[in-house]
């Protein structure tokens, strides 16, 4: 039976968006008896599950599914809370002899799994909330000057041109009192896997990419994207730098109800805004993830993961 013989086998499933890996995952799961567990930061949140690209119900309903939706809209998701997050669930998984499929495209959460994270102490919300507030209206480049003035180590392995990462420097700097850099070069904290792990990246040609992401975009608007999207700027609860409010072309979809852009334009700027992300996401699967063994289509990396589950679950002893 393939599912003993698969038993406690754990499957990263990484990739580009718009790639297939869900439909692959989801594939796999019903093949081998596995639980389809989700490593993409924005699918955490229970919000906006037709412009995350959640599974559907009807998906769910064919697997076990795991950690899609179980954040709400105003928590902060983060690296080390998706780790005691996924933690019980890997651990469920190796109690009832399932392979984990734990399948998304934020490389940070798999590269955290393989290779641990480093221990930076949680950042207090006031903190965040206060040097966030202060820093709207500051051009990057200020920002990084700033941030070379207290902390030149971490600031020269920063562009000057990304905020989002030189006011996690900063914010790290101003709660710890220590560098970033510092605690990167720390002992990193791993989690215990509950088997052999595997590996594969689908990374289909851009233009097939950015063709995908520009129909997926059309279809979420036709579904309903832009009424969830509404829903959510109704409420009074969000701060204006939540994560979910970042998701790929969320920015450009909230312009158009917003009335600061016609819907066709929104649409292009946010078929622009996916293919950067594809970009750098294949950037950061080239260099940091170059475990994950890549493939343009679906059908030979589900060959080949069918195949390496069964020869990782037969050496771990499955």
């Amino acid at each position: 039976m393939l599912r003993r013989v698969m038993r406690a086998a754990v499957l990263l499933i990484g990739g580009t968006t718009a790639s297939g890996k869900s439909e692959l995952a989801l594939r796999l799961a019903q093949a081998a008896g596995g639980v389809v567990v989700n490593a993409d930061s924005m699918q955490l949140y229970r919000d906006l599950r037709i412009l995350t690209a959640r599974p559907t119900p009807a998906d769910e309903a064919l697997a076990p599914h795991a950690l899609y939706g179980v954040l709400d809209a105003a928590e902060t998701g983060s690296v080390g809370r998706w780790l005691e997050l996924v933690a019980p669930v890997l651990e469920r998984c190796r109690a009832e002899g399932r392979p984990a499929l734990v399948v998304g495209g934020t490389g940070l959460y798999l590269e955290a799994l393989l290779a641990g994270i480093a221990p930076i102490p949680d950042i207090p919300a006031t903190v965040r909330t206060r040097l966030r507030a202060a820093a709207v209206d500051v051009p990057a480049p200020e920002l990084h000057r700033r941030l070379a003035a207290r902390d030149p180590v971490m600031a020269a392995r920063l562009r000057p041109s990304d905020p989002q990462r030189i006011l996690r420097a900063l914010e790290v700097l101003e709660a710890t009192g220590r560098s970033l850099a510092e605690w990167q070069a720390a002992p990193r904290r791993r989690l215990a896997l509950p088997g052999p792990v595997v590996g594969l990246a689908l990374v289909p040609p851009p233009a097939l990419v950015a063709q995908r992401s520009e129909a997926r975009l059309a279809r979420m608007v036709a579904e309903g994207g832009l009424d969830e999207l509404r829903r959510l700027l109704a409420r009074t609860d969000l701060a204006p730098d939540a994560p979910i409010l970042r998701a790929t072309g969320v920015p450009e979809l909230t312009a158009v109800l917003e009335g600061r852009l016609p819907l066709a334009e929104g649409l292009s700027r946010a078929a622009a805004a996916t293919r950067r992300y594809a970009k750098r996401q294949r950037t950061f699967l080239r260099h940091r993830l170059a475990a994950l063994r890549s493939f343009a289509e679906p059908e030979a990396a589900g060959r080949y993961a069918l195949e390496a589950l069964r020869a990782a679950s037969q050496h771990g002893g499955g």
